[in-house]
């Protein structure tokens, strides 16, 4: 009994200190957790905080930007981004506040329970032990009286008696202890022991509530900020707000010159033939090309549709991955499982995705562009087309057939060379027949610009092979079988005429020699060092060798602009003149070094202004952009002595002879029709006599014409002068002396180009050829001419000047000041105009 009293203390001593160290833990917890709470406030603070101060990523400091700022509902992603940084504060503040609740009254409160515990514990031991006391005093006393019952027998009811009451009062006690006493000593050491713990309890459940509630209201505000998301709402208000960034500029106006009305495409009788192939041809173009861009357009929705839904399962699996895996340690070990690499073959393909749609989106970009200016071209052109047809009924068919029966035809010479044309060596047949370029690549070339720029599959498409070698054998012959008796229909077998000579040559164009180091160049990934080296190894090849290879790549350059109509871009072309001009040498793989042949065939496609020497550095002729066709009478050739007499009747019935011609005035032939854009101009048609009686510029004309009488300034590239009439008339006529120095003539100089006869003589390939003259002499230029000469042939001879750079084939403007003049070019065949 004694051990059983001692271990009710102990248990008592052991209640209270369990409960102490349970309100201690409990004090502990709270501190702790205050310091969490007000730890992680700090730290959503501070990173709401930084995230607010990058706000200007966003878009700086503009002035949009403080507008968005100042009202981030402007934008949905903005107000997303607004709402969840408002959401991360509130958050913040709310820590804050728990961390105060439990750092202070919670913790406080639980100290005083701990105090309250161990004083009531303290008092209800000290009280146990004196019930003990007591007990143990009675049960002593129950020990003395039995022990005196056993040795005074004779009291043995008396001390029975007493025993029995004792024994009576002792079971009633102890039972009373058991039952009762122990039972009021617990609830006295539990007295508001409960009720405390669940007021704090409750206080902790009150306030992570709220807290439960504050973040669903946060993330409540921030799915409707997600559900508020607007792609095109926002589109729209970038567009508003940045208005003057991304409105449509106003159109480009046609800008014409001084009193000229013409602000529309003209269909002339001349161009007729032109025109309406290039229209059928842009129609073809226009119709394939809405086909395939419906057809992207097509694939183009079907891969956004893919892409969104591979982004939308990404996301669904991470919140199937988090409700699986809610503890941090499951949701560790999923890092490495199967749906992990799942995951990660699903990123690939998402990334393969997007790789597709953008190029699927560019193609369609490419694609609208390319619909949209196929468009606008077919509307013009059927516009004048219509226009024209109207004009060609008021106007009478005979008189233009009258007059083009009406010009003389002076068949042109057999000419034989001493060296082979087709499979020879180039150089050497430069040398010998005079042609700086041989007639089968300007021929060709001529026959292209004139008829075949919007070809489409021009050098692609294969020609007829019987056509081919019929043209082949009459430039063999010294012919030119495309003055006459060629069609548009011959454009392929023209192009490949020109391929076939090229290919032919031995030795070819490059030398073997700078094989390798050409295609070293071509894989320097920066355009200035791969054109400074090409540049530099192609100033080691022959001069007449450059002067062709300029003349023929600045024509591929003209002939890539009009890529939208003949589908040969610059790189369509080097596939087709690669092999052709760069044949891979014997021992060597042609398909490994093809690519990089083309690469390179193409970057002298692009650049041929910067990759070959420029007209002062190497003379000769330049490819120029407009061509007059290649009738007789602009032949520009000396008369054969054997056919001067053949067409002498012809020249006095419908042309004066040079005895009816006043003295210092020449007359000159016009190459074509030209149609006067201001009042100073003169209006002639195609072959019509015109008598120049003084230069006004180096491109300008003041005469009349023979046949109507008008006076005016005559374009110089429009018509062609017999040999010397130009010098004559430079030197001998007063008029234009008059004129330079006449107070009208406000000074700009440029370069006077005099006549010249090329090597070989007048026995080899007749020619005149115009060469500029010395620096140091200049003639001067009346201004308003030279203003005229500036807009009219910008606008009538540059069809693609406004895609393309100055390069040396460009018109000069006389109003820049003084510069050099243009490059010089030759008169034979009506070709080169030069100023």
């Amino acid at each position: 009994m004694r051990w059983q009293l001692s271990e009710q203390l102990r248990c008592l001593e052991l209640q209270g200190e369990l409960r102490r160290e349970l309100l201690q833990e409990l004090a502990e917890f709270m501190r702790r957790r205050a310091e969490v709470e007000l730890e992680y406030s700090r730290g959503l603070d501070k990173l709401a905080e930084r995230f607010s101060g990058r706000g200007g990523r966003l878009g700086g400091s503009s002035r949009e930007h403080q507008s968005f700022r100042k009202e981030p509902s402007l934008l949905s992603p903005l107000h997303c981004w607004a709402a969840l940084l408002q959401q991360t504060r509130q958050q913040s503040r709310d820590s804050a506040a728990l961390s105060e609740v439990l750092g202070g009254p919670l913790a406080q409160r639980l100290s005083h329970i701990a105090e309250d515990v161990g004083r009531i514990v303290k008092k209800s031991k000290d009280l146990e032990q004196q019930l003990q006391e007591e007990l143990l005093e009675v049960v002593s006393e129950l020990q003395t009286r039995q022990a005196k019952f056993m040795e005074h027998k004779l009291k043995c009811t008396k001390a029975r008696n007493d025993y029995l009451l004792s024994l009576a009062s002792v079971n009633a006690a102890v039972s009373n202890y058991y039952l009762h006493d122990v039972l009021d000593l617990m609830d006295c050491c539990d007295t508001g022991f409960h009720l405390a713990l669940g007021q704090v309890l409750r206080s902790y459940t009150a306030a992570e509530s709220r807290t439960q509630a504050s973040q669903m209201q946060g993330l409540g505000s921030l799915e409707e900020a997600v559900e508020a998301l607007d792609p095109s709402g926002d589109r729209a208000k970038v567009l508003e707000v940045h208005a003057v960034a991304f409105c449509p500029p106003l159109r480009f106006d046609y800008q014409p010159h001084e009193g000229d009305e013409v602000a529309e495409i003209r269909v002339e009788v001349e161009l007729r033939d032109e025109i309406l192939p290039r229209a059928q041809n842009i129609q073809s173009r226009l119709d394939r090309q809405t086909i395939e861009t419906e057809e992207v357009n097509k694939t183009l929705k079907a891969t956004l549709q893919a892409l969104l839904e591979v982004v939308a399962l990404e996301d669904g699996d991470v919140l199937d991955s988090f409700q699986a895996s809610p503890s941090t340690e499951s949701l560790k070990s999923t890092s490495s499982d199967p749906g992990a690499r799942q995951a990660g073959r699903r990123r690939g393909q998402q990334q393969e995705t997007e790789t597709f749609y953008i190029m699927k989106l560019q193609e369609y970009l490419s694609g609208r562009s390319i619909l949209a200016k196929l468009q606008a071209k077919h509307e013009k052109l059927q516009e004048a087309i219509q226009r024209g047809d109207k004009e060609e009924r008021e106007v009478s068919w005979t008189q233009y057939t009258q007059r083009k029966f009406q010009k003389s035809r002076q068949p042109r010479p057999t000419s034989q060379y001493n060296q082979k044309l087709f499979g020879g060596d180039m150089e050497k047949f430069i040398q010998s027949s005079g042609q700086p370029v041989p007639l089968v690549v300007e021929s060709c070339i001529r026959f292209i610009n004139l008829n075949g720029l919007q070809h489409e599959g021009i050098f692609r498409v294969s020609g007829a092979q019987p056509r081919i070698s019929e043209i082949r054998d009459a430039f063999e012959r010294g012919e030119d079988p495309l003055v006459e008796g060629c069609t548009a229909h011959d454009l392929d077998s023209v192009a490949g005429v020109l391929k076939l000579y090229f290919r032919s040559l031995e030795p070819p164009l490059f030398s073997p020699n700078l094989f390798g180091e050409l295609l070293a160049s071509a894989e320097l990934e920066a355009m200035e060092d791969r054109v400074e080296l090409v540049s530099r190894l192609l100033a080691l090849l022959p001069g007449p060798v450059l002067v062709v290879l300029r003349y023929l790549f600045t024509f591929l350059n003209h002939l890539a602009q009009y890529s939208d109509e003949n589908m040969m871009d610059p790189y369509n072309l080097a596939v087709c003149f690669g092999p052709t001009l760069l044949p891979v040498p014997a021992g060597q793989d042609p398909v490994a070094l093809q690519g990089r042949v083309n690469q390179l065939v193409q970057t002298l496609i692009l650049q041929p202004a910067r990759v070959f020497p420029l007209l002062t550095l190497l003379p000769g002729p330049v490819y120029e952009k407009c061509m007059a066709p290649p009738s007789a009478s602009c032949l520009g050739d000396t008369q054969p002595e054997g056919l001067a007499g053949e067409n002498e009747p012809e020249l006095e019935a419908g042309t004066p002879t040079q005895e009816d011609v006043p003295e210092g005035v020449v007359e000159a032939v016009a190459c074509f029709a030209y149609t006067g854009r201001t009042a100073q101009e003169l209006t002639f048609q195609r072959g019509d006599v015109l008598r120049l009686h003084e230069r006004a510029s180096g491109d300008w004309w003041r005469g009349e014409c023979v046949g109507t009488g008008a006076r005016g300034l005559i374009p110089h590239k429009y018509i062609t002068l017999p040999g010397g009439a130009e010098k004559h008339l430079s030197q001998g006529s007063p008029a234009a002396g008059d004129l330079l120095s006449s107070p009208e003539g406000l000074l700009e100089s440029v370069h006077r180009p005099e006549p010249c006869t090329p090597p070989g003589g007048p026995s080899g390939h007749r020619r005149h050829c115009l060469v500029p003259t010395s620096p140091e002499r200049h003639v001067e230029v009346d201004k308003a001419v030279a203003q005229t000469m500036d807009s009219v042939f910008k606008e009538l001879l540059g069809k693609t000047a406004a895609r393309q750079g100055l390069g040396p084939a460009a018109t000069n403007s006389p109003s820049s000041g003084a510069r050099s003049p243009k490059p010089p070019g030759c008169s034979r065949l009506g070709k080169n105009k030069a100023s």
